[in-house]
């Protein structure tokens, strides 16, 4: 884990935030809901303390995507931002592609790759959990 301040925003720059402290758990999730939600055939996220994070321009609009999880995106142009699960209050997950700089938060593993598309190979090299990285 390393300590970070990080900023972004969607596509349109309608919406901004800032995220600061430890970011960990830098992933590429392959789950049904993630792909849906982001209409791609994965998704990488990376997680940041809720507390020290923050939109700084407009407001997203947000989706109960499943009884434990809220996603939010920019109700203008659609980029997909945040996660955040019922599990883990103390925590938000950023699309890594929404960063203004993704490339600082390279992925340590695939999750969900029970979910994968099978046309999409994974091969480098990272450990591979066929469910979250915690089961």
């Amino acid at each position: 884990m390393t300590s970070v301040a990080a900023a972004g925003g969607c596509l349109c720059g309608a919406v901004r935030y800032r995220a600061e402290g430890e970011a960990s758990h830098p992933t590429l999730c392959h789950c049904n809901s993630c792909r849906r939600a982001a209409g791609a055939p994965l998704v990488a996220w990376v997680t940041f303390p809720l507390a020290q994070f923050a939109f700084t321009k407009e407001a997203p609009a947000s989706y109960r995507s499943s009884p434990p999880v809220v996603r939010t995106f920019c109700r203008t142009c659609g980029t997909p931002l945040t996660y955040e699960h019922a599990t883990y209050p103390g925590a938000i997950d950023v699309t890594v592609a929404s960063l203004d700089d993704p490339s600082a938060f390279p992925p340590a593993d695939h999750t969900w790759t029970s979910e994968r598309i099978v046309w999409l190979a994974l091969g480098n090299g990272l450990p591979c959990h066929p469910r979250s990285r915690f089961e």
